[in-house]
């Protein structure tokens, strides 16, 4: 485990205890969190933002930040344990699979915990769920991609189907359709669970572009770098380039011309909020999530993309967030594929 520790803050000793649980009080000074990221924080996007945003959270509260990263999707018990005998005030469980482990290992040392992809599990003063949901944003891009497309086919490549990558599939699916209902959208599954297989990712993009999509929408953590490395050296069925929406983070810095946008989250105001409400003592009374009004969910806007259809896309925006247009947040896997076509990539 690799461990990073910024800004220090002194410790209040006073803790309401409520059911076996320990947190904090209306005056309560909180110390640390510490966020725990399945691979590492540099991957330009789900593991990068987590440890970015609690490190902005963290100096903008004056809480020191614990990250612990590369930990994998096997048991991180153990790294829990040691994070809450640390000291850390909140544990936050940055990946999907750590949804039992968190919340257990939570009870046992009287520590909240945040995790993601589990809305149902919140209990006052234990448990806080921030699943993003990021369905606007993939509207978004989902328009966009039915704006620019040139075979009328666009793609959608998924890394594993959790619930947060599915609700952005079926928005972005919809917002194709809305922008024209010719358009086809292909989909395919990198497995299971393949968040970090850049080379799975390269593959079955390869597959999906061969399938005739020009655009291809990319859910994935590590994987993504073999998406757009497809995107970059495979070209299109009518002979031009292909193009590449990332989710999350912001490829611009290795971007070599295929980069179109990325449906950015940035969960800062998300681990802001979790901070001031275990200062408040109210910690598990809701969880959290991000938006388009607070610019913490955004589409990206890259030189890839024309003028006139930036200016369209911000009217479409504006549309969402004052509710004219309303995008509903599924998240099963059955609503994904009732609106696609599925490719199977060996």
């Amino acid at each position: 485990m690799k461990k990073t520790i910024i800004g220090t803050v002194s410790r209040s000793a006073m803790a309401l205890v409520l059911g076996g649980w320990a947190f904090a009080a209306a005056a309560q000074e909180v110390d640390s969190i510490a966020i725990l990221a399945p691979e590492m924080g540099t991957d330009m996007g789900w593991n990068q933002q987590g440890v970015d945003a609690a490190r902005a959270a963290g100096a903008a509260t004056g809480v020191e930040v614990i990250v612990a990263e590369n930990l994998g999707y096997g048991d991180v018990r153990p790294t829990l344990r040691e994070l809450a005998e640390d000291g850390a005030d909140l544990l936050i469980a940055h990946a999907s699979g750590y949804n039992t482990a968190a919340p257990e290992i939570g009870a046992e040392m009287n520590v909240p915990v945040a995790i993601v992809d589990s809305p149902a599990s919140l209990a006052a003063g234990k448990v806080a769920d921030y699943t993003a949901t990021g369905s606007d944003g993939a509207y978004l891009a989902g328009r966009l991609a039915a704006k620019v497309t040139r075979t009328k086919v666009v793609g959608i490549v998924v890394s594993g189907e959790p619930p947060s990558w599915n609700n952005m599939s079926i928005a972005f699916a919809e917002g194709v359709k809305a922008e024209n209902p010719a358009i086809e959208v292909r989909y395919a599954v990198i497995g299971p669970a393949a968040y970090a297989d850049a080379a799975g990712g390269k593959r079955v993009t390869e597959t999906v572009i061969a399938s005739g999509a020009d655009v291809i929408f990319g859910q994935g953590n590590g994987s993504s770098f073999g998406m757009l490395q497809a995107v970059e050296t495979t070209p299109a069925t009518d002979g031009g380039k292909a193009m590449f929406i990332d989710v999350i983070g912001d490829k611009t810095s290795i971007d070599k011309g295929y980069l179109l946008s990325s449906v950015i989250w940035d969960l800062t105001p998300v681990y802001t909020a979790m901070i001031e409400d275990l200062k408040a003592g109210t910690y598990g009374s809701r969880n959290y999530d991000i938006k388009l009004a607070d610019n913490s969910l955004r589409l990206l806007k890259t030189a890839n993309i024309p003028d006139t259809v930036w200016t369209e896309i911000e009217a479409i925006q504006a549309d969402i967030v004052s509710g004219a247009i309303k995008v509903e947040a599924k998240y099963d896997a059955e609503s994904v594929h009732a609106l696609v076509k599925t490719v199977e990539a060996n």
